[in-house]
């Protein structure tokens, strides 16, 4: 029997349709609604909006609606503001190296238009009445069957409203694996919420359709720190320090909020504005969580609101299809410097961990019979009471680009325990203090 098979001849390349191609594309910008809701709230930053509301129904598959209070869309841009790669915020390609907007691929609306049924009511300042217009596939469509597709006066307040109804409604997979509707609204509260802690001179609300309150309800005269105490409760806000530098060489400055060396939060909360976009990036994160491993209490992690601003020619933003990530020059130069900065700031803010420290050491103290020599040695240089000297000793510091601190304990512990008491004494181990875990053993 030959083994011999024939030739498998290629499928022809045909081009695809553009329906197909606008949806894949659609798949890959809005993947949940939290995304599609990333994307309306920037175009309501870029209009200039002081007052933001979202209401979300099952989640935003249902409904994600958006309304803003800013300059509207113009009545004749109402036809092809769907459309993709239409946009008011870039010309030429050279405007992406100065860019000051959240927007600037026109792919956001026409996104949502593909896996949604969009309306948007719009109303201009010096416009008489609002309009209203429907889409799908990036068109205009008839509000009702045997209608007009044409953009219809309303009644309407000064701004926008965008409403996304059933989305994914078309793709069906995407569909059934968003399916958790408590967890997708967790992530539309979760992206409503980072850019209200960053644009704290603007108002935001977030509720559930037909709840009686709001979830999420910020005011325009609220400062940072009031927003992060409103979302993550007064007890985290209470325990971070504020950052704020600049590197004249890096061309770069950076301000936020961070958890000092007392900071204790079993979740990691880390929100990351680069040029005021909201972004992942991996090198900042590690190397922040990297220098609060030496700082906090073990089962503790850090809460970082960093808002870095970088001159927008050293910044490419266009480098992934949601803008979630972003590249810069000088990166590890910039990290560095933001690292130091935390890590100075700690540094100055660290009585707050020195005291909590006295406190745990102390009740060890209490349980060692016969110890004549104290735990802790009080900085000789301090007038100020149960203050402790946390600087680098010969022994147990280790130099590295961090730094590491320890606190200055007596070598004669052992030996006072040792003649003091019959049998050995059990280890006692302290907590960790700013930047290095140290042990105190009998």
């Amino acid at each position: 029997m030959s083994l011999d098979h024939a030739p498998i001849r290629p499928a022809p390349i045909r081009k695809l349709d553009e329906v197909v191609v606008n949806r894949i594309a659609a798949g890959e910008i809005i993947n949940r609604p939290s995304n599609a809701l990333k994307e309306l709230i920037e175009n309501s930053l870029d209009a200039g909006a002081t007052s933001i509301s979202i209401t979300v129904k099952d989640g935003g598959m249902k409904i994600l609606q958006i309304q803003d209070n800013g300059h509207g869309i113009r009545t004749e841009d109402l036809p092809i503001v769907c459309e993709r790669f239409t946009t008011s915020k870039l010309k030429v390609y050279e405007d992406l190296s100065h860019i000051q907007t959240y927007g600037f691929r026109g792919e956001a609306l026409a996104s949502i238009s593909h896996v949604s049924h969009l309306s948007i009511s719009t109303k201009q300042a010096d416009s008489e009445c609002a309009y209203k217009a429907c889409y799908a596939d990036g068109k205009l469509v008839p509000a009702k069957p045997g209608g007009s597709s044409d953009p219809v006066p309303c009644a309407g307040n000064n701004g926008t409203v965008i409403t996304a109804e059933d989305l994914f409604y078309n793709i069906l997979s995407r569909k059934a694996a968003l399916k958790n509707t408590r967890d997708e609204y967790n992530r539309i509260f979760e992206v409503a919420s980072r850019y209200a802690i960053h644009n704290s001179g603007i108002a935001f609300t977030c509720r559930k359709a037909g709840a009686p309150k709001v979830d999420l309800n910020t005011s325009v005269g609220a400062s940072t720190i009031t927003n992060i105490r409103q979302i993550f409760g007064s007890k985290i806000g209470s325990s971070l320090v504020e950052i704020k530098d600049t590197d004249a060489d890096l061309d770069i400055e950076f301000s936020g909020h961070v958890s000092s060396a007392a900071h204790e939060m079993h979740k990691s909360v880390f929100l990351l504005f680069i040029n005021h976009r909201l972004v992942d990036h991996t090198p900042i994160r590690r190397a922040i969580e990297a220098l609060y491993s030496s700082v906090l209490p073990k089962a503790s992690r850090p809460f970082v609101y960093l808002d870095l601003r970088i001159k927008p020619e050293n910044v490419d933003v266009n480098v992934h299809p949601t803008k979630r990530e972003v590249r810069f020059l000088n990166e590890d130069s910039i990290i560095n410097c933001i690292v130091d900065s935390i890590h100075n700031k700690l540094l100055s803010t660290n009585n707050t961990r020195e005291f909590a420290l006295q406190s745990r050491l102390q009740k060890q103290q209490s349980v060692i019979s016969g110890c004549d020599t104290p735990l802790l040695t009080p900085a000789a240089s301090s007038s100020t009471p149960g203050s402790f000297d946390l600087t680098p000793t010969a022994s147990t510091a280790t130099p590295n680009r961090v730094g590491n601190l320890s606190v200055a304990s007596s070598t004669r512990t052992s030996s006072s325990l040792q003649a003091n008491t019959p049998q050995k004494a059990p280890v006692n181990k302290a907590v960790r203090t700013n930047f290095k875990t140290i042990s105190l053993d009998s």
